[in-house]
C-alpha cells in the first residue's frame, strides 16, 4: 500500500515537528510512504527527499494538481494529513481521483472551522475521514462533544526520541536555572513567566531563561527592562538544541492560556529536568502531579514560586521526580511507540481500500 503524508508548512512548530519525525521513521515492508509539504526551517530534517513533493503556500489549486500527479504515479492509496488544511486536500483529491482513497487526520489543536460551526466540522469529519489521530484523550473528549463519531477516533500519543533526550543527572551549581522553551506569542503567555520572575528578584542564584522567538520578542524585552530584570532573566533567541537547553535548566515552567499536549513536558521528563506546569489540555495524561512534575490549576505566581522554592531546596525530590518522569517517557510516551502505533493504524486500512 502507498502512504502520501501531507503537512501545511516546515516552519518551527509542534505539527510540523510531528511530521518530520514521522517521514524520518515510518518504515515497514508492506507500506511505501511519499511526503508532500510547504517550504520552511524543518526541511532539511527531511531524510526522504527523492519521496518529497514541496507545495507552494496558498497556491492551492497548483498544489492539487501537483498532488494528483503524485496520487496517479505513484498509486497512492491512503493519505494521512496533518492539518484541517490538508485534510480539504485530501477531500478534494478523493473527488478528483474518484478512487477509494482512505482519509487519515492527525489533529494537534483547535481549528478555525470548530470555532466557526462545530457542527460543519464534524459533518466534515464523520463523512469523509476514515480514522482522526487524536494526540491527547482531552482532544478526543473534544471531539465526541463536537458529534464526532466515537468509532473513527484513535489517541495516540506524541513520541520523544529517547536517544536525542537523553537522561541527564542534574549537578548541584551555585546557580538555580528555571527555563521555559515556547514560541514567544500570546497564547504562550510569556508575561506570566516574567511575573514568576519579578517574585525571586534579589535572589542572585535563581536565574531565568527563555528559549524561542516569535512576535512577542519586543514586548518581552521590554517588560523584562521595566522591571529591572535584566539580571535576572535571559532571552537565548531559537534554540536549534531543544535537548540541550532543556538539559541545562533545574526546572522547566509552562505557563501557557491554551494547550492539547506540549511535546516540551514530554522533552523535559525524558531528560530528567522537572516540570511546573499550567493545567491545561491533556497535560495531566503525561504529567502526574507530585510524581512526574508539578500541575497548577490557576496562573496563581504564588503557586508557581512556592513550587520552584521546594525543588531548590529539596534536592531528593527534584531527583525522584527526574528519575519517575524519565520512567514514564520510556513506558508510555516514546517515539518507538508512536511510530508503531501510526503504521498500525496503515495496515488495518490495508485489506479494505
Amino acid at each position: 500500500m502507498n502512504v502520501l503524508f501531507l503537512t501545511d508548512k516546515l516552519s518551527f512548530g509542534g505539527a510540523e515537528i510531528y511530521f518530520c519525525k514521522l517521514e524520518n521513521h515510518l518504515e515497514h515492508p508492506d507500506l511505501n510512504f511519499y511526503y508532500a509539504a510547504g517550504p520552511g526551517d524543518l526541511q532539511d530534517r527531511l531524510t526522504n527527499k527523492d519521496h518529497y513533493v514541496e507545495l507552494k503556500r496558498e497556491k492551492h489549486f497548483s498544489n492539487l494538481l501537483k498532488l494528483k500527479k503524485v496520487m496517479k504515479l505513484h498509486e497512492i492509496s491512503l493519505i494521512h494529513a496533518n492539518s484541517l488544511r490538508m485534510v480539504l486536500y485530501g477531500v478534494a483529491l478523493k473527488m478528483v481521483t474518484r478512487r477509494p482513497i482512505k482519509l487519515l487526520y492527525t489533529k494537534h489543536n483547535i481549528t478555525w472551522l470548530e470555532l466557526k460551526s462545530r457542527k460543519i466540522f464534524s459533518t466534515l469529519m464523520n463523512r469523509f475521514v476514515d480514522r482522526i489521530i487524536t494526540v491527547s484523550n482531552f482532544e478526543k473528549k473534544s471531539l465526541l462533544e463536537s458529534g464526532v463519531q466515537k468509532e473513527i477516533i484513535k489517541t495516540i500519543y506524541n513520541g520523544v526520541d529517547l536517544e536525542q533526550f537523553i537522561f541527564r543527572e542534574k549537578r548541584e551549581n551555585q546557580t538555580f536555572n528555571v527555563g521555559v522553551l515556547a514560541r514567544l506569542s500570546k497564547e504562550k503567555n510569556l508575561e506570566f513567566f516574567i511575573e514568576i520572575a519579578r517574585k525571586f528578584k534579589g535572589m542572585k542564584n535563581v536565574n531565568f531563561v527563555i528559549g524561542g522567538d516569535g512576535p512577542e520578542r519586543k514586548n518581552l524585552e521590554t517588560l523584562i527592562d521595566r522591571y529591572g530584570l535584566s539580571g535576572n532573566v535571559k532571552m537565548l533567541g531559537s534554540i536549534k538544541n531543544p535537548e540541550k537547553f532543556i538539559g541545562d535548566m533545574d526546572v522547566m515552567l509552562l505557563t501557557s492560556n491554551r494547550e492539547v499536549f506540549p511535546m516540551v513536558i514530554l522533552e523535559s521528563m525524558a531528560v530528567g529536568t522537572p516540570i511546573i506546569s499550567i493545567d491545561r489540555g491533556g497535560i495531566s495524561e503525561a504529567l502526574l502531579e507530585g510524581q512526574t512534575g508539578y500541575l497548577v490549576t490557576e496562573h496563581s505566581t504564588e503557586a508557581f514560586h512556592e513550587k520552584i522554592l521546594t525543588l531548590f531546596a529539596d534536592s531528593t525530590k527534584h531527583r525522584e521526580l527526574s528519575m519517575k518522569a524519565r520512567q514514564r517517557v520510556e513506558e508510555e510516551f516514546s517515539l518507538n511507540k508512536m511510530v508503531g502505533e501510526t503504521i498500525q493504524e496503515y495496515l488495518d486500512r490495508k485489506d479494505v481500500v
